[in-house]
């Protein structure tokens, strides 16, 4: 499936391609012909030790993770990310038991060999705090324990966002009664965000774990509530090319106002590691190729 992008982004993706060969941003191995950025992405591995539930495999979140990373570095992108909900609790929901599978996750997760990211979920806060979460796990080259953040990598911008406060801006904890379906990103992140992307030279892409377009299953929201603020936060800047997004266990996408945004399945679902989800994801100055890895669809976006 491909779409055609707005004329004031494509003018910005070519002008930025021309300033990033010509500072020298670009890796060797790319020039300014062909730019481009590799990167694995992987969502909602919920590893905890308890017993399936609902098509969900909470076990098999190590083996699953082992093998993301295997093929990560075997194809040796320039980063990986994961987009939320990187482990579960269990039926005593004990802080110390719900770090223990944060802990080990994370130390597999650190056998690839390249920068790391996390977005925070809501799973991510349920029996341990945010700030506990932020303690035990590494986003390279980040400083603090921050859960939103940007950075760049071959010429290009990426941004993190976090949804998990409450509407006044204090950090929700499941433990403490947060409702998941009250995802927020407060005034103080969207000031944020556009201060950023004003000082970002790069064509950008975000990672977020709650998706930015309205998302309703049942009676049961998973939308972020201030997203029209945040697209159009997006899309006043005129430089993001796409938002990848976790949550809601399925593969979605949408092209609204010249970004795409593109919902990945779930890597704890359904039984046996022929079921595996994750994607290697390609950004040059033509497309997005998403390399679909066994449940994840191989797919093309172009950018004309």
């Amino acid at each position: 499936m491909s779409e055609s992008w707005s004329i004031t982004r494509r003018e910005f993706l070519h002008k930025a391609v021309l300033s990033s060969a010509g500072l020298g941003l670009w890796s060797l191995t790319t020039n300014a012909a062909s730019p481009r950025v590799r990167f694995g992405v992987v969502t909602d591995s919920h590893y905890a030790n308890r017993d399936p539930l609902n098509n969900r495999f909470y076990r098999q979140a190590p083996q699953r993770m082992q093998e993301f990373v295997d093929v990560m570095n075997r194809e040796k992108v320039d980063f990986v990310v994961h987009l939320g909900d990187f482990k579960d609790e269990d039926s005593r929901k004990r802080p110390q038991d719900t770090l223990q599978y944060l802990k080990h996750l994370e130390d597999i997760y650190a056998g690839f060999q390249g920068p790391r990211y996390h977005c925070v979920g809501n799973h991510d806060v349920d029996s341990i705090t945010k700030e506990q979460f932020l303690e035990n796990v590494v986003n390279s080259q980040i400083s603090g324990y921050q859960s939103y953040y940007s950075y760049n990598n071959n010429g290009f911008h990426f941004v993190v966002l976090d949804a998990n406060y409450h509407a006044d801006g204090r950090d929700q904890f499941y433990k403490e009664g947060a409702d998941w379906q009250d995802p927020n990103i407060p005034d103080v992140q969207l000031q944020w965000l556009k201060d950023d992307l004003l000082a970002a030279s790069g064509p950008t892409v975000v990672f977020i774990h709650h998706p930015l377009f309205a998302y309703q299953r049942e009676q049961y929201r998973f939308h972020v509530h201030q997203s029209e603020q945040v697209r159009q936060i997006l899309e006043d800047s005129a430089q993001v090319l796409a938002v990848f997004q976790g949550h809601v266990h399925d593969e979605h996408h949408q092209f609204i106002n010249g970004i795409h945004y593109y919902t990945q399945h779930a890597m704890v679902e359904f039984d046996g590691l022929d079921n595996n989800s994750f994607s290697m994801v390609e950004v040059n100055a033509k497309s997005i190729t998403i390399n679909g890895y066994k449940r994840v669809a191989t797919k093309t976006y172009s950018i004309k």
